[in-house]
């Protein structure tokens, strides 16, 4: 084992300074979807992707992708109606619990018939391994929010690496934020980010002690004592303000620092970043500023009290820009990819890239990269996605949900896992040693003639002992 390991870094320091960046494209995974604009995960399944629709009719779906069988299974995970049917309305956020495989708890985030948000929690039918399908039933308020404005509703969630619920909520709609609301911390819990305890104290979901106003049905949570305005004046549910329409945040998996995109009100769209390190309230700067540009200032605090985004860029010189839509932190099995924030604009279909370490740089639009091949075409770009393995989706409103892959495939990936590690160098010499010298295909996990000169040889071994260290992250 000590020799595999001394060859298998051998091998990644060579490729490492040897080869150069990964020509990415992107493969259909998924299509005829109705309205599609989110896709999940649950932790340790590499098996399946959650994809929300946003409404069909005025029923909002959750769908479930067998990634083992690359198929989308008929019957939806859950259905909720009525929902409303504004263009930004409807099914708008999941969250699966950080322990669902356990416990099968997950979170939605929708506006009803009447235009109110809920929060509501739910629990899958069956083994949460293995059933695909919810407990209707099952739903639980955690949290309503009324809307004064049809659009603006926010909408993504997720669990931070505290095991927090974040919630991002919209400012309301209308333009300009006309109630201020953004920039309001007490009574006002939308223009937010909110954090919120659904598992209270014992950090199990589902008893008594997730309950922290039993006297109100409404509120399904308890507030956790490290935010940032308990004890002080301000909303105790509140993490961060000052936000518009944040559409599509999503944590660094690896360092578990927050990426917040938000929407723009007419010239100016902005990517906010958070530490992982800041625990602070954060004030994001809308309706005050909109970008780095000042908006409507009145009655605002200095600009010294806000946090102004790390990437900005202009509808009249981005070329058909209207709405950003955040990604992730790529940390998936593509190595030098690793590091890398992806993001897109709705309107001009354009993605984009670069990494963050207190300045931006590597700035790349992958446009063109990841045109999917043939007369497919990404458009209207609603979300990002990650599954298990950190491998990048691309969710389009047509109905489609891309990932981004590398040209030509995966290097090393000897036995199709969608990963390069030791179980490829594993299986391709236990099969080296059965197919050696033998005519091909030959092999239990995958071929070894590597290079497809129709028998197993030392060549093999040569070609295969590259192609691993070029795919194996160290």
């Amino acid at each position: 084992m000590r020799l595999i390991r001394a060859i298998i870094g051998v091998a990644a320091a060579f490729a490492t300074s040897a080869s150069a960046q990964t020509p990415l494209t992107t493969e259909l995974v998924a299509n005829g979807l109705s309205n599609p604009l989110f896709v999940t995960h649950a932790n340790g399944d590499d098996s399946r992707i959650f994809i929300v629709e946003q409404r069909s009719g005025s029923t909002g779906r959750i769908r479930v992708f067998d990634l083992n069988t690359n198929t989308l299974l008929t019957t939806p995970f859950l259905s909720i109606s009525p929902v409303s049917t504004g263009s930004e309305q409807g099914l708008l956020g999941l969250a699966l619990h950080p322990d669902y495989m356990t416990n099968g708890f997950f979170w939605v985030y929708y506006t009803n018939s009447v235009g109110t948000t809920v929060i509501a929690r739910y629990q899958v039918s069956g083994s949460p391994a293995t059933s695909n399908v919810a407990n209707a039933g099952s739903a639980q308020t955690v949290l309503t929010i009324a809307q004064p404005f049809s659009n603006h509703n926010g909408g993504w969630m997720g669990f931070g690496p505290d095991g927090y619920l974040y919630v991002a909520t919209g400012d309301g709609g209308s333009g300009g934020d006309p109630g201020n609301r953004a920039q309001t911390i007490t009574g006002q819990l939308l223009g937010k980010m909110l954090r919120l305890d659904v598992d209270g104290l014992d950090n199990v979901p589902g008893n008594a002690d997730d309950d922290g106003f039993p006297a109100d049905a409404t509120r399904l949570y308890t507030i956790p004592p490290s935010n940032p305005f308990v004890g002080v004046t301000g909303d105790d549910e509140i993490w961060a303000f000052g936000l518009r329409n944040h559409w599509r945040n999503s944590f660094d998996r690896l360092t578990g620092d927050l990426w917040i995109a938000d929407v723009g009100q007419n010239n100016w769209e902005e990517i906010n970043f958070q530490p992982a390190s800041v625990t602070t309230a954060r004030n994001y700067g809308w309706r005050c500023w909109e970008g780095n540009n000042s908006f409507n200032t009145t009655g605002c605090a200095a600009p010294s009290t806000m946090t102004f985004p790390i990437r900005v860029y202009s509808h009249s010189t981005d070329g058909f820009s209207c709405s950003v839509t955040g990604g992730y932190v790529y940390r998936g099995p593509i190595c030098d990819l690793r590091g890398t924030y992806f993001y897109a604009d709705y309107c001009s279909n354009r993605i984009k890239s670069f990494r963050y370490s207190g300045s931006v740089t590597d700035f790349t639009d992958r446009t063109a990269e990841l045109d999917p091949p043939g007369v497919l075409a990404i458009g209207s770009i609603t979300s990002f996605g990650e599954d298990n393995r950190g491998n990048l989706y691309i969710v389009d409103q047509g109905g489609e949900v891309f990932r981004v892959v590398p040209v030509g495939g995966l290097p090393g990936d000897y036995n199709g896992d969608g990963e390069v590690n030791v179980l490829d160098f594993l299986d391709f010499f236990d099969d080296f040693g059965t197919c050696e010298n033998q005519p091909s295909p030959c092999g239990s996990a995958g071929d070894p003639d590597i290079n497809g000169d129709t028998v197993t040889d030392v060549l093999d071994f040569l070609d295969f002992f590259d192609a691993f260290g070029q795919g194996y992250c160290p």
